[in-house]
């Protein structure tokens, strides 16, 4: 944006004051991109004994077959030590693995070196979880990612819109939105602001605030349509007929090179061909990693033999070809709304120093650390009330 400044322009840290490292899994086996191997891997665990159990698991300083945790919020799972655990495997469930990859996780602590319980108690459907990247200020790709999913993507921290359960008390600093409602005409939403920050926000975290309510309308639809895009919640996106993309050639059974054609706008998994392709799909990097080889070779890598990791589909599934399908078409409409988003010349702007004389920063040390929440009881370590 040439000739527009935003060296006051508030910190994203500030404005979503409570953050959260993302959970550390500590070994690869518990997450996979489809939840059948993740329940065959569970029962070639509990089937070995001893020695081989512990080898199967993998072990760390965290996490041995005698360490004792809790359920994760909200989950079922088992609480007897590993070295006991029997009986079926806890219900996978959806995760953002890296970057537009959506997987499947065992949701069972004894298996994750550091699980981050504050944040499965605020992950239900209302909320919505923001990551930064490292985007520097030459990179194309976002600076700011949001899933519906709870997110497992390193290194950024993760700031969950809601501070409870429901949508409820959104994690914004205390009296912004009511600030914001002055020059603005009306009360924005939390959903709304955080739509105008993934529009706006800059390299390094700033997000330039406008008392302009026809900029500001602008930046929130922008925002709204990248949200959809990232959380690829209700109506499945599509390219426009004649480009969206299809299998031209059968994709072989267990693809193992990617390839891309910039002159056919073809993606070749072997000797299967995708098109037509964009080159801004194909291009869409995150952290400086290009996705769509990210999102393969999370499919493809060689897991070295006679680990759990090496359970896995016998061949490609039919359901990872619908799926990076509709990867390609996400990766093509954000990367049309890149001009847009360049367009968006903050004017008018709400400075850091105008929040701190209005008493909205700093924020209360309160708002950076989680809302005491325990809606339901949670079960400890080897089946005792958990007390919080």
């Amino acid at each position: 944006m040439p000739g527009v400044t935003y060296d006051d322009a508030p910190p994203l840290v500030d404005l979503m004051p409570w953050s959260v490292a993302p959970p550390r899994i500590g070994r690869g086996w518990p997450t996979a991109p489809d939840a059948a191997s993740l329940t065959a891997r569970w029962d070639a665990l509990v089937k070995a004994e001893g020695a081989d159990r512990a080898a199967l698991l993998e072990p760390t300083r965290s996490r041995t077959l005698h360490t004792a945790v809790g359920q994760l919020p909200g989950r079922t799972g088992g609480t007897e030590r590993l070295a006991r655990a029997s009986g079926p495997c806890p219900r996978p469930v959806r995760v953002l693995s890296a970057p537009f990859d959506e997987q499947w996780l065992i949701p069972d602590q004894r298996l994750i070196d550091a699980a981050r319980p504050e944040l499965w108690r605020v992950a239900d459907g209302h909320q919505i979880f923001a990551v930064q990247t490292q985007a520097g200020p030459e990179a194309s790709g976002p600076v700011l990612l949001a899933t519906s999913l709870l997110p497992l993507t390193r290194p950024g921290r993760v700031r969950p819109l809601y501070r409870r359960p429901g949508g409820a008390e959104p994690n914004l600093a205390p009296g912004l939105l009511e600030h914001l409602a002055q020059p603005l005409g009306h009360s924005p939403t939390p959903v709304d602001v955080l739509a105008w920050t993934l529009a706006v926000i800059r390299p390094g975290g700033a997000v330039p605030l406008t008392r302009d309510p026809e900029l500001w309308s602008r930046g929130v639809r922008l925002g709204h349509r990248m949200l959809w895009l990232m959380r690829r919640d209700g109506e499945r996106p599509k390219l426009p007929g004649g480009r969206r993309p299809y299998v031209r050639a059968p994709l072989p059974g267990r693809p193992v090179t990617l390839h891309y054609d910039r002159d056919e706008e073809a993606l070749y998994l072997d000797e299967g061909r995708i098109s037509p392709v964009p080159p801004e799909a194909w291009d869409f990097e995150v952290n400086g990693v290009r996705v769509l080889e990210q999102w393969f070779t999370a499919r493809t890598a060689t897991a070295e033999p006679g680990t759990l990791a090496a359970i896995r589909p016998a061949a490609w599934p039919q359901p990872w070809t619908s799926e990076l399908l509709e990867l390609i078409t996400v990766l093509a409409l954000l990367a049309e709304l890149r001009p847009e988003q360049q367009e968006l010349a903050v004017t008018d702007p709400i400075t850091a120093a105008d929040l701190r004389a209005a008493g909205v920063l700093p924020v209360p040390e309160s708002a950076r650390r989680p809302a005491s929440v325990l809606d339901a009881r949670e079960e400890g370590p080897e089946g005792q009330l958990a007390l919080i």
